[in-house]
């Protein structure tokens, strides 16, 4: 991925995640009452403006948060947190957070969010079944019936443009809006390689078959706890078979379309497109520019 800013969102204005406090508590307790909040309800969503950001809470105005907040980490050496807050307020889902807030605020927002969910999922051992005692400043579970750890959890999936050399293969899922197409992507399975998985995860879902591959860059996808590997692949100019359990549908959609749909022309292309927050847009817009030329503006 080139250097500068990343062109789509939860990359840009990360926090230092200071692993140095993770196991510093008198530290991180001085650090409270400084301390930038963001509290996320249940469903994950956050109190806050849908243009500004985050409301400007500080842990001095709640400290009865202090003990079972996550320390998020460090930005000009103020600390930030998350925790689960449940009282009345605005809220602001993360889609919306990403088109509209700075990019700093919305990628803490991406980082709480995913932490907070696993937290709120893995409240008990898998392996005996006893409750969990939270520490490294919210990022460890530990089981005192069976001294078992438990970590974070972050699935890998790649995400894939795949063309036959001229044209681009999308496909849609029948929940989605209508001329609504993406690039196609899957989990990755346990002992396989991320290539495997490209070629396996292109085949089940259009029947189409992979030639080959290149990494191109990712993107936490905390939807809840995605990390979206990006790929292009070249592949056979199959026709797509959309795969029941998958696909609604799965085509080949060739330059004149795409560009159209890239400049907002749905009704000429019959195509729109993943919004801009995702990688699956800059795959699109990545295979449009090699193929000759220049991103349509808008």
């Amino acid at each position: 991925m080139d250097a500068g800013a990343s062109p789509f969102a939860f990359i840009d204005g990360g926090l230092d995640r200071a692993e140095h406090l993770r196991n510093a508590p008198d530290r991180r307790a001085a650090l409270w009452p400084a301390a930038r909040l963001l509290l996320l309800d249940g469903e994950g969503r956050a109190l806050g403006d849908a243009e500004r950001g985050p409301l400007p809470l500080h842990g001095a105005q709640r400290p009865d948060l202090r003990g079972d907040a996550v320390l998020l980490g460090l930005r000009e050496g103020q600390a930030w947190f998350a925790a689960v807050d449940d009282r009345d307020g605005p809220r602001v889902d993360l889609r919306t957070a990403a088109a509209a807030w700075p990019a700093m605020e919305a990628t803490a927002f991406a980082q709480a969010r995913a932490v907070l969910h696993w937290r709120a999922r893995h409240r008990y051992c898998g392996a005996c079944g006893g409750a969990l005692r939270y520490g490294r400043a919210g990022w460890l579970g530990h089981c005192d019936g069976c001294g078992l750890e438990h970590y974070p959890r972050t699935d890998p999936a790649v995400i894939v443009a795949v063309s036959d050399g001229a044209r681009l293969l999308l496909g849609r899922q029948a929940g989605w809006p209508p001329r609504r197409y993406s690039t196609l992507a899957g989990f990755v399975e346990p002992g396989e390689t991320l290539e495997q998985t490209v070629a396996r995860e292109v085949f089940e879902e259009s029947a189409v078959r992979v030639r080959s591959c290149r990494y191109l860059g990712c993107q936490p996808w905390p939807f809840p706890s995605s990390l979206m590997l990006g790929f292009r692949a070249e592949a056979e100019p199959d026709e797509p078979v959309p795969a029941d359990d998958e696909l609604e549908d799965a085509r080949w959609f060739t330059r004149e379309e795409v560009g159209a749909a890239l400049r907002g022309e749905t009704r000429e292309s019959g195509l729109l497109l993943s919004p801009r927050l995702s990688i699956s847009r800059w795959l699109v817009e990545d295979w449009y520019a090699r193929q000759g030329r220049a991103l349509p503006t808008g």
